[in-house]
């Protein structure tokens, strides 16, 4: 069994920014609903529904306290988003996540991973970032755990957010995948290689091309079937083509080959639940950002420039 044969989205949204060192990203859900998605999504042949926001307590903006930043803030936010995502997936509907700050990712995975328990069914992550997201509190000292969600879903880090899953790991690294990476702390590095996950990091996609990496990564991430959730932290691409995000790094995927990557994730036929994450309109121009997207949401969900009557292309080749 594979994610649910739905045509429906169920739309949630998560504003805050308690995991990150910049405020604004508690925006980024309004900032997508005004952009259109609801509407575009509609217009590829989807039922969606607005499930609203989850609740969840303000940003204290406090310093770190035992290398955390604002933990209990972000435990109580993440544990409300993996109870919605578990209700939209229980309720036969694909559940799409808009954040917010990265760390509500250890929610959203969470929540897909009790349902996928339930039927036993193997979950895989695609992880589309600029940064690996495996720090811990020894390994970064602004303890914004926006840095940390990959690590705390593989089994590192304070137990009560490590254990929100239905099982630590929530996630088995080894069906990670990560596209993109240009930003990785020296201990950082230590920690992906020890725990052996697979990164496309920007030298891969530029000797290899998209094309290739999007094939290798959906070998990995569909063997033995399954569902895959896939996590687009919006800094995947370019500051140049979105320059909306508070983390930004040069030298990202251009527009063409993010649009390429979300296609070829379509045409695999894995996607059963994804993530919109950081988002920051107060760093945004006109909301270009969230208007982009939307774009590429709409290519994870059948947008194409030729509709090939009969294509049912798994991987391109």
């Amino acid at each position: 069994m594979a994610q649910p044969e739905t045509k429906t989205v169920t739309l949630i949204g998560a504003p805050t920014d308690v995991g990150a060192g910049a405020r604004g990203g508690s925006m980024g859900p309004e900032a997508l609903r005004v952009a259109g998605i609801a509407r575009a999504i509609s217009r590829l042949g989807f039922t969606v529904q607005d499930a609203g926001d989850v609740a969840g307590p303000p940003n204290p903006e406090e310093e770190p306290r035992d290398g955390y930043r604002n933990f209990d803030e972000v435990l109580a936010w993440c544990t409300g988003l993996r109870d919605a995502v578990y209700d939209a997936l229980s309720a036969e509907t694909m559940p799409l996540t808009m954040g917010g700050d990265h760390c509500l990712a250890i929610g959203s995975v969470a929540g897909v991973a009790r349902w996928c328990a339930e039927h036993d069914v193997p979950l895989s992550v695609i992880w589309l970032d600029a940064h690996a997201d495996f720090n811990g509190p020894e390994t970064t000292p602004s303890g914004n755990i926006h840095g940390m969600p990959a690590a705390f879903l593989c089994g590192m880090g304070e137990p009560r957010l490590a254990g929100i899953g239905p099982a630590v790991p929530i996630l088995d690294p080894a069906r990670l995948v990560q596209i993109g990476i240009r930003s990785v702390d020296a201990l950082e590095k230590l920690r992906l290689n020890d725990h052996a996950v697979e990164v496309f990091d920007m030298r891969r996609i530029d000797e290899m091309g998209m094309r290739d990496v999007m094939n290798r990564a959906l070998e990995i991430a569909g063997r033995d079937g399954g569902h895959v959730h896939v996590t687009f932290d919006v800094d995947f691409l370019d500051p140049s083509i979105a320059p909306g995000v508070a983390t930004t790094v040069p030298g990202g995927p251009t527009y063409r080959e993010a649009q390429l990557c979300m296609e070829m994730i379509h045409d695999a036929g894995l996607m059963g639940s994804l993530d919109v994450f950081e988002l920051n309109p107060a760093y945004d121009i006109q909301n270009q950002t969230a208007a982009i997207a939307v774009e590429l949401v709409e290519s994870l969900f059948g947008q194409q420039t030729l509709a090939r009557k009969g294509d049912d292309r798994r991987y391109l080749k």
